[in-house]
C-alpha cells in the first residue's frame, strides 16, 4: 500500500487533475489512453482487486459505477455508448494492485477494447 501509485495520487503526493472527487472515489484521465475518453475511477480505500471486496464494500463498488455514469453523461458519451472495464489480477490484465474502473468511450470500440479507428 505504501508504494501504491493510486494511493499516492489520492493523497496528492503525485499531482493529477481530478475530474471528479467525493468522499469515496476520485476520477482522472488515464495517462495512457486507449480511447478518446479513458477515465479511471478509483476508490480512496485501498483494495487490491475485486476479489478482495468485502460485504461492507458494496456501497463503494456501486459508487464507482454511479460516478462512471455521471462522468459519461458530463462528457456527452452516454448517448452513443461506452464501456466499463475492471481488470482482475495478472491474467485479467490488472497492472496496479488497487481496484480501478476504466470508463472508455468517445469512439466505436472493438471487443478487445481498442478503438476501431485511431483517435
Amino acid at each position: 500500500m505504501n508504494n501504491c501509485i493510486f494511493c499516492k495520487i489520492i493523497n496528492k503526493e503525485i499531482p493529477v487533475n481530478f475530474i471528479y472527487e467525493d468522499d469515496m472515489v476520485v476520477a482522472f484521465n488515464d495517462s495512457k489512453p486507449i480511447a478518446p475518453v479513458h477515465v479511471l475511477i478509483i476508490p480512496k480505500k485501498h483494495i487490491p482487486t475485486i476479489d478482495d471486496l468485502e460485504e461492507n464494500d458494496e456501497k463503494l463498488a456501486g459508487r464507482m459505477t454511479m460516478v462512471a455514469q455521471k462522468i459519461a453523461r458530463d462528457l456527452n458519451i452516454s448517448e452513443k455508448g461506452y464501456k466499463l472495464l475492471i481488470r482482475v489480477r495478472k491474467h485479467g490484465g490488472q497492472e496496479i494492485d488497487h481496484i480501478h474502473l476504466h470508463l472508455l468511450g468517445g469512439a466505436p470500440l472493438t471487443e478487445d477494447i481498442r478503438p476501431i479507428a485511431n483517435f
